[in-house]
C-alpha cells in the first residue's frame, strides 16, 4: 500500500503559515507540529495567535526534538529566516518526507535541496489575497491556493499524488500547473512588480490599480522579470506581464501587500529576495534592470532609517536589538 502522508511539521505561523496550520489543526491535530525555538515557544504559549478572532493553540515542537519524524514540511517563514529553518527541520526529514516553500520568490527550494536534494522538494508558491496582520492578529478571507508540483506536471508524481490526496482530505486548496516553472515565475513577477512599488509609496492594491503612472511603472518592472525568466529557461514568457496585471486587478481595493505591511509594522523586508534576485541575476545574463536597482536601493534606504529609529528607542529605553 503507498504510504501517505499523516504527520506534518509547519514552519512559520506568519500571515501564510497560520492559514495552514489552522486548517490542518482543524483536520488532524494530533498529527500536526509547529516548530518553533524556545523564545518563540514562550511567546505563543502565553500569547497565542489570534486567526480570525480564534486563538491558536498547537503542538509546538522545537528544534533539537528527536520523537517526531514528517511525511510533509510546509516551510512559510520570511526569506530571512531560511537558513535557520533548513537547519532546524534536520531532526524531522526522513528518507520520502517531502518539503514545500511557500516563500516568495524563485530561489528557496535550490536553497532547501542544497541540504536534502530535489527528490525532496516540490516547487510552490501560496495565491490569494493578503492576510492582514497587526501584532499578534491575523485576519484572512479564507481566499487562498496552494500552487505546487514538480518543475513539469503532465504525469503526476509520487510525491505529487501524495500531497495531492493529503490537501483533498485537510480541504486544502490547491493547484497543479503543467508547467510550475513557468507559473512559479508568473507568481513572482507579481511580488516583484507589486510589494516592492507600494512598500515604497504605501499605496493599497485599489490605490495602485487607480493610478495610471504607477501602473505603467509596474509594468516596466514587469518586463525586467519577463527578461530574466526567459534568460533562466522559462517557457512561454510572452503573456507574462497581461496575465501579471489580469491576477492585479482580481486582489482586494483594500489589501495590502506583504512588504508594505512589514514596512509600516518596521519588520525586515524581503528584498533580497525580490530586487536583489533579479539584479544578480541580471549581471549574470548581462541583462540591465535599473528599475530593480532602484527599488532595491529605495528599500534599503527605508530600513535603515527604520534600523536607526528603532535604536534610538531602545537607547531611551536601555534596551538590546538584534
Amino acid at each position: 500500500m503507498e504510504q501517505k502522508i499523516k504527520n506534518v511539521l509547519i514552519c512559520g505561523i506568519g500571515a501564510v503559515g497560520s492559514i495552514y496550520a489552522d486548517k490542518i489543526q482543524q483536520y488532524d491535530p494530533e498529527h500536526l507540529r509547529v516548530l518553533v525555538d524556545k523564545e518563540r515557544l514562550i511567546k505563543y504559549t502565553n500569547t497565542p495567535i489570534i486567526f480570525n478572532g480564534k486563538e491558536l493553540n498547537f503542538h509546538y515542537i522545537l528544534p533539537e526534538a528527536q520523537d517526531f519524524k514528517a511525511d510533509l514540511i510546509i516551510i512559510a517563514t520570511k526569506f530571512s529566516g531560511l537558513l535557520e529553518v533548513r537547519e532546524n527541520i534536520k531532526n524531522f526529514v526522513k528518507d520520502d518526507t517531502v518539503i514545500l516553500s511557500l516563500l516568495n520568490g524563485v530561489t528557496s527550494e535550490e536553497i532547501l535541496a542544497e541540504k536534502y536534494g530535489w527528490d525532496k522538494l516540490l516547487l510552490s508558491y501560496f495565491i490569494g489575497h493578503s492576510a492582514i496582520r497587526e501584532g499578534r492578529n491575523i485576519k484572512h478571507d479564507d481566499v487562498n491556493v496552494i500552487v505546487f508540483g514538480d518543475r513539469e506536471n503532465s504525469i503526476a508524481s509520487k510525491n505529487v499524488a501524495k500531497v495531492k490526496h493529503f490537501f483533498h482530505k485537510a480541504g486544502i486548496t490547491y493547484r497543479i500547473p503543467i508547467d510550475m516553472k513557468y507559473s512559479l515565475w508568473l507568481k513572482y513577477m507579481l511580488n516583484v512588480s507589486a510589494n516592492q512599488s507600494t512598500a515604497i509609496l504605501r499605496m493599497t492594491f485599489g490605490e495602485m490599480l487607480a493610478n495610471e503612472k504607477f501602473m505603467e511603472f509596474a509594468v516596466n518592472i514587469m518586463k525586467e522579470v519577463q527578461a530574466i525568466a526567459k534568460a533562466e529557461g522559462v517557457k512561454n514568457t510572452e503573456d507574462m506581464v497581461d496575465k501579471t496585471l489580469e491576477h492585479l486587478h482580481s486582489m482586494l481595493p483594500e489589501g495590502k501587500t506583504s512588504m508594505l505591511q512589514d514596512v509600516e509594522a518596521g519588520r525586515k523586508t524581503e528584498v533580497d529576495m525580490f530586487a536583489g534576485t533579479i539584479v544578480k541575476l541580471g549581471q549574470k545574463h548581462n541583462i540591465l534592470t535599473p528599475y530593480n536597482k532602484i527599488l532595491k536601493e529605495m528599500i534599503e534606504i527605508i530600513q535603515e532609517d527604520q534600523d536607526i529609529k528603532n535604536k534610538k528607542v531602545c537607547d531611551k529605553l536601555n534596551c538590546n536589538i538584534s
